[in-house]
């Protein structure tokens, strides 16, 4: 056993209560509700006493019981892509913070970009009771979550739409965005300009190259089919893409990147290629604007989306019962120098 003040005890190894509390500070029960839930009626130095204990015992509220009386686990499921990649960090914290000012806690993890492991951490998430779901979809078929949907679980899909279901979205304008981009380097005389960008089945890259095309084509400019290049992020085939754009009898004179780890990547690539090349991106990533010359980019803005999705769910769990809502958040274009990479001296 282990004593506390006034001659009351408990064991080792289990939690503090409000009889404990009370006991240490010499109050009724009652009181120490009232100073824990924030209610009037308590003397200020009655109130000391009691937040001294609460200090001294290391006592936590239990929220456990108040919460499942009214049907809620105040938490909400985060499905992200990558938590690695740059863009999601301050979508993320976006969603935690709003999540925050509603008393919940975010539990998140990652799909890697696979759907089958999106479907299992989103029914996961679900079989524990989690109030809502903030989901950056995989894969392009979310039938599976029409039951859970049905029987009152709150989800919103952000950056790509839900596949096949009807459901709260929150969307980057990836073809304006594109199109803007494209368009920087057209004002800047570039005719032949190449798009590297992710794979085709992923909306986000479809959107990202109808915009690209669209640039072109209010240029009446042709494109050809090898200024094109859709599939994985990974280093090496963003390097072979952009060589086979380069190194040609006609090549392109600028690249379009379509996010932020082609960019990184295609950057490496022109620092090595014998002649300067333009280069604009999509997303904005850490040091762009100080790598030599500084990199263009169309910036979205993951921030707001977090916020607008987090919002969008909290209005569900509130009781708003509209049909489903698509947002689309505007992208920026950041202009940063020249665009064109010199070689490597």
């Amino acid at each position: 056993m282990t004593h506390t003040a006034r001659g009351t005890s408990r064991r080792y190894g289990t939690r503090p209560t409000m009889k404990d509390v009370a006991a240490r500070a010499g109050v009724g029960l009652k009181t120490v509700s009232r100073v824990v839930n924030g209610e009037p009626g308590v003397t200020p130095d009655t109130e000391r006493r009691v937040q001294e204990a609460i200090t001294a015992l290391g006592f936590r509220r239990n929220d456990s019981a108040r919460i499942l009386r009214k049907g809620r686990t105040a938490s909400i499921g985060l499905v992200l892509e990558d938590l690695a990649d740059p863009f999601y960090g301050p979508l993320s914290r976006a969603v935690e913070e709003v999540a925050r000012s509603h008393g919940a806690l975010l539990i998140n993890g990652s799909s890697a970009e696979d759907p089958a492991r999106e479907q299992e951490l989103v029914l996961a998430l679900c079989a524990r009771r989690v109030d809502g779901l903030v989901v950056i979809p995989a894969g392009d078929d979310h039938r599976y979550l029409a039951p859970e949907i049905a029987a009152g679980m709150a989800t919103v899909f952000v950056d790509r739409p839900a596949g096949r279901i009807d459901a709260d979205t929150v969307l980057s304008d990836n073809f304006g965005g594109a199109r803007d981009a494209v368009a920087h380097l057209l004002a800047h005389g570039h005719r032949r300009i190449g798009f590297i960008g992710d794979q085709s089945r992923i909306h986000t890259a479809q959107e990202r190259l109808r915009g690209y095309r669209a640039a072109m084509a209010a240029a009446g400019l042709p494109v050809d089919d090898s200024w094109i290049a859709l599939g994985p992020t990974a280093p090496d085939r963003v390097r072979a893409a952009a060589s086979a754009m380069l190194d040609t009898p006609e090549p392109v004179t600028a690249l379009f990147a379509g996010n932020n780890r082609v960019t990184v990547t295609a950057v490496r690539v022109l620092r090595e290629h014998p002649r300067p090349v333009a280069l604009v991106g999509f997303d904005d990533f850490e040091l762009a604007d100080l790598v030599r010359p500084a990199i263009t980019v169309a910036a979205q803005d993951p921030a707001r989306m977090g916020r607008t999705a987090a919002g969008l769910l909290f209005r569900r769990l509130d009781g708003a019962t509209e049909p489903p809502r698509s947002v689309e958040v505007p992208t920026r274009l950041i202009t940063r120098g020249s665009g064109e990479i010199p070689p490597a001296l």
